[in-house]
């Protein structure tokens, strides 16, 4: 389906008719990322990956470090729209490549990110959390803005909870970046209609 395109062409039909249904972005987007994990086998971070692979675990996934915690496999970037929780793009990475390198906005569209975003600009409104840098803390300014934002970026939790705790989608057992897109792709689909019958519950649709 990569290879033909396909995937992209059933996921831009969904957003038409998510469009036709009167769901369109007004109020902004927040965009965030979450960790799919992948089985590392007895692959460490110095093991070849990629075409020089040995082993079929070893292929694209990638070691990363949040906090204490190390990760190893793909990182889903998503951005939904804050009136309605419904996923708008998507883009699947291996873990290592960190979130603000990823843009998912487009220009007209107010953005709100965390902190992980501090320091880049995304082509929409920049609606980023902002953080200290040494020497430099933030005032209470910005942190009652920090406040607002978060606000409004917790609803994008929404979606991760759904895809790993409701479709059991946080663990991938495809081996390269190509395959796990497709299978977010479809992942992100099935959230989108997930969230769609929600949405008709409460008479929004």
């Amino acid at each position: 389906m990569s290879e033909t395109g396909k995937d992209e062409k059933i996921w831009k039909e969904l957003q038409r008719q998510i469009d036709d249904l009167g769901l369109k972005i007004k109020r902004g987007m927040i965009q965030d990322a979450t960790f799919i994990h992948a089985d590392p086998g007895h692959a460490n971070v110095d093991i070849p990956r990629g075409d020089e692979a040995k082993t079929r675990r070893s292929r694209d996934g990638t070691w990363t470090k949040k906090g204490n915690k190390s990760y190893f496999g793909y990182k889903l970037h998503t951005i939904e729209d804050v009136d309605h929780q419904l996923i708008r793009r998507i883009e699947t990475t291996t873990a290592s490549l960190h979130d603000d390198q990823v843009d998912l906005s487009r220009k007209g569209e107010v953005v709100y990110r965390d902190r992980g975003y501090f320091g880049t600009n995304p082509n929409g409104f920049d609606a980023t959390m902002q953080r200290g840098v040494r020497n430099h803390p933030i005032g209470i300014k910005d942190r009652l803005r920090n406040k607002r934002i978060s606000k409004k970026r917790s609803l994008g939790e929404r979606p991760y909870a759904v895809i790993k705790n409701v479709f059991k989608s946080g663990c991938v057992m495809v081996t390269t970046v190509v395959r796990v897109r497709v299978k977010m792709v479809f992942t992100a689909f099935s959230y989108n209609l997930y969230q769609l019958r929600t949405l008709r519950k409460q008479g929004i649709v």
